[in-house]
């Protein structure tokens, strides 16, 4: 709804400038400021790759693309975070997670080669774009487990928004828009940086710092059905069949590679080791 009159430039420097406004005092009554200026180095690279990046392609493809089918594409992040910290942090890549990141990947391609939920007239990168940002949110969550962990959330929230809005300031001064946007553009603007940028990305980072970056990356497997459900309500989108295949393709394969989808060997297995960790160490009578 704002991407339209602002432009994917000027949108997403809004949007991380409304969420830093939002964060940083916030973060001063708590006192958590000397985090930024122990980690900032960091924290500017999760501002890159985990907003000001991401959140410019996806407004250059909200031109082009339904806001359904680009939450879809979204929905590919936790594939490419899988991959990420399985080739960076060594995490460990099951037979089901590999299957999964070929079944999510093949997802991807078909949705990108397909003209499902795509606006007449737009650009054939508007896919491309998506998927670049998904795999920069990919590797933002690998950059905040290795180099981040332990760094309070509010801090890590608030220095990123800060980190992008400086970022973003100079680009969006170069492609600020000619024709003045409508006070419902400035709403909705505004809408985007406080809720679901400020509030959203706070409550993002306390889930990396409680249950990790892998599963907190997982809540995208939400994005589509509620995109899907605002782009009919406010845009009068439509839901494509190829749309669901390729949406449905994209979250199996995702719960396979994160995990969260485990075949019956694996969940036997898990609760053999789980039973075997209640029971405790096995003794024997002469004391072995």
């Amino acid at each position: 709804m704002g991407a339209g009159e602002f432009g994917p430039v000027a949108l997403a420097a809004l949007r991380v400038t409304g969420a830093a406004l939002v964060l940083m005092p916030l973060l001063a009554a708590r006192h958590q400021l000397g985090a930024l200026r122990w980690h900032w180095r960091p924290i500017l690279v999760v501002g890159i790759t985990n907003s000001a990046l991401p959140f410019l392609l996806f407004a250059y493809a909200a031109l082009s693309i339904t806001a359904g089918l680009a939450a879809i594409f979204n929905a590919a992040s936790p594939l490419f975070g899988a991959l990420i910290a399985w080739a960076w942090l060594k995490d460990r890549l099951t037979t089901a997670r590999v299957v999964g990141l070929a079944i999510g990947f093949a997802g991807v391609l078909g949705l990108a080669w397909d003209s499902a939920g795509f606006k007449t007239g737009g650009s054939g990168w508007a896919a491309p774009a998506c998927i670049a940002a998904a795999l920069f949110y990919g590797l933002s969550a690998s950059v905040t487990k290795r180099h981040l962990s332990g760094v309070p959330p509010l801090a890590v929230a608030a220095g990123s928004q800060l980190a992008a809005a400086l970022v973003m300031a100079v680009p969006a001064a170069l492609w600020w828009p000619v024709a003045t946007p409508s006070p419902q553009a400035w709403m909705t603007t505004a809408m985007l940086a406080v809720l679901c940028t400020g509030v959203a990305y706070l409550l993002y980072f306390r889930l990396i710092a409680h249950v990790g970056p892998a599963n907190a990356i997982a809540v995208t497997f939400l994005i589509p059905a509620f995109a899907v459900l605002w782009g009919w309500i406010f845009l009068g989108e439509a839901l494509t069949l190829a749309m669901l295949l390729g949406c449905a393709v994209i979250l199996v394969g995702t719960a396979l590679a994160t995990g969260l989808l485990k075949p019956r060997e694996s969940r036997a297995a898990d609760t053999a080791a789980g039973i075997s960790r209640l029971r405790g160490p096995t003794t024997t009578r002469d004391g072995g």
